[in-house]
């Protein structure tokens, strides 16, 4: 049942629970190699405002010294050095933007890809957790976001503030008791939005999550479209993403409603604390205690106080949305590795290629799917993993190339412990073919030579002659162009089975001493199917094959058949076993 608006805050703060401090702690981190370039915009930051401060005081100078006085000779002076002056401010503002932009470029371009990195350093269970289309969000929005706040927001944002502190000094040294006047709205004001400031941030966090959760529905629907034709339900489609689309809407007018509360309220401030200083400074105009001039000048000040801070009430908003975004951002950059390789330890005597011990497993909170297995595959056999569907069979295979790791007891690889193997050393020894086989964009020679580093160094005669060798040269026919047609990528046409052949192909050239076939073949007709076999055989004959097939067919040459159901597995015994055991299974079903 979809969660409620009130509970998605409820799991935002949670999330965000260590604060803005923290947060902005780790984003100074990140672009430490950046922060030459940022004093150097903040040094022009300063200077243009330190120009814009001065102006209004010169500007009151005038009118009790040259315009009151009739002195134009010294008001023409006056205007030429307020040129100069304003002049210097704007190239100062220029080169700041400029610097500025350049540091949220490259900090986008360096996150989005250390967040891409991080993902794929992640392990197979961690995108059982969430949604492709989420991280999608992530890596494209939530870094465009920090980009904007980096490059456009922040240098108004630091820009403001010390206009407004500088305006502030100014009024308490020029009239203090008329500058008390003048800031104490603001000192209210600054409760006000310390209170209000959490649930702005809270509601930007929603904002972003049902974004993500959009971006994943759309994902998901248009992965899935040949089936939503095959069984015409467009409809279900369409009210799924009408209501993701809602949600997203809702917690967007949300968000927009936070961020526009500061603007009015920062209005209002604005214009109470100008009426105090006019009516409290034409009292003391009277009195004769400040000029005209300086009167004027105040009044500037004030603006120069209050406008910045009308501007940091809007960026403000921004300052929020950029911290969820960096919350979200951080969130992936945090996680931390469920597959960590351990040191080796001595390999233990008359061990098998790979060996359950005690094994227990589940996903995340669900059933256990394995309990306390135990098995063992010597090298150079044959084994098969039989059973109903959703027995286990895949997820004792995922287990054995360590896509997961046990929650309970070992897996075993040539006597060392499966989690002492760097990905790089399971990749050369263990072959896995999925049932869903991938390809990379490219060619089908680029693809056969990923990641082997002695096809790599071949030409392609001498890779040619290598699958001659191995009795895949038959293979390259089911392609038009060979070694160099063209596959991979969502627009290619490569079929099902060519990209098991492919799949198959590229994972038996790296001689394995493990090699799992899960569903292998059964995208691929029996001629194909007979040749793989012959291939197979001229694997070395240390290497041990496991072989998970619903076809009976295809494990027949075994030398043990294993049954797996109901969290254990099972010695079947003869192929014979192993059918009536399905046929008694599918009977209590």
């Amino acid at each position: 049942m979809p969660e409620s608006p009130a509970q998605d805050l409820m799991k935002i703060e949670t999330v965000t629970s260590t604060g803005w401090r923290v947060s902005l702690r780790r984003f100074w981190e990140l672009i430490a190699d950046q922060r030459p370039l940022i004093l150097l915009a903040f040094l022009a930051l300063l200077l243009n405002s330190g120009l814009n401060l001065i102006a209004p005081f010169l500007i009151g100078y005038s009118i009790d010294h040259f315009i009151l006085k009739k002195n134009y000779v010294g008001l023409f002076q006056m205007g030429g050095g307020l040129f100069g002056l304003y002049l210097i401010a704007l190239m100062a503002h220029y080169r700041q933007m400029i610097w500025m932009g350049t540091v949220g470029q490259e900090v986008l371009f360096r996150l989005r890809h250390r967040v891409f990195a991080k993902i794929q350093a992640l392990p197979v269970a961690y995108f059982l957790r969430h949604q492709t289309g989420d991280l999608i969000s992530r890596i494209n929005n939530d870094t465009d976001k920090l980009n904007q706040f980096l490059s456009e927001s922040l240098v108004r944002f630091l820009g403001n503030l010390f206009i407004m502190l500088g305006a502030g000094v100014f009024v308490l040294i020029l009239q203090p008791k008329l500058g008390f006047v003048a800031l104490l709205p603001a000192g209210l004001l600054l409760i006000w939005t310390r209170a209000v400031s959490p649930w702005v941030k809270k509601t930007n966090a929603l904002s972003l999550q049902k974004t993500g959760a959009l971006s994943a529905e759309i994902q998901e629907s248009l992965n899935h479209f040949k089936e939503i034709v095959v069984f015409d339900r467009r409809d279900y489609f369409q009210e799924r993403f009408q209501f993701h689309n809602q949600e997203n809407y809702q917690a967007a007018l949300g968000a927009g409603y936070a961020s526009s509360i500061f603007t009015p309220v920062y209005e209002l401030v604005y214009h109470l604390a100008q009426l105090g200083v006019l009516g409290y400074g034409i009292w003391l105009l009277q009195k004769s205690e400040i000029t005209v001039g300086l009167l004027i000048s105040f009044l500037t000040y004030v603006n120069r106080f209050y406008d910045p801070l009308r501007q940091i009430a809007m960026l403000w908003a921004s300052f929020q949305l950029a911290l969820a975004s960096w919350d979200r951002i951080a969130g992936v950059l945090d996680e931390r590795s469920e597959l960590p390789v351990l040191e080796k330890q001595p390999v233990q005597a008359n061990s098998a290629c790979l060996a359950f011990h005690e094994v227990c497993f589940s996903y995340s909170e669900g059933p256990e799917v394995l309990h306390r297995v135990s098995f063992r595959l010597e090298a150079g056999k044959t084994y098969a993993f039989v059973g109903p569907t959703g027995g286990g069979k895949s997820t004792t295979a995922a287990l054995m190339a360590r896509l997961y790791d046990p929650v309970s007891g070992q897996v075993f690889f040539n006597g060392q412990d499966l989690r002492s193997l760097t990905a790089e050393e399971r990749s050369q020894k263990i072959g896995f073919i999925l049932q869903e086989p991938f390809l990379f964009e490219g060619t089908v020679a680029e693809n056969l030579c990923i990641g082997n580093l002695e096809l790599l160094k071949l030409s392609s005669a001498a890779l040619l002659k290598k699958l001659e060798e191995m009795g895949m040269s038959p293979f390259l026919k089911r392609f038009e162009e060979g070694l160099e047609t063209p596959v991979g990528g969502d627009q290619n046409q490569t079929s099902l089975g060519q990209k098991q052949l492919l799949a198959f192909m590229r994972a038996v050239l790296r001689r394995p001493e493990l090699l799992i076939l899960d569903e292998a073949t059964a995208n691929i007709d029996t001629v194909s199917e007979k040749l793989l076999e012959e291939t197979l055989q001229k694997l070395p004959a240390t290497t041990t094959r496991v072989v998970i097939a619903h076809r009976l067919n295809t494990i027949e040459s075994a030398d043990q058949i294993f049954f797996v159901n109901a969290g254990q597995i099972l010695p079947a015994g003869s192929l014979d076993a192993a059918v009536r055991l399905l046929m008694q299974q599918e009977r209590q079903s």
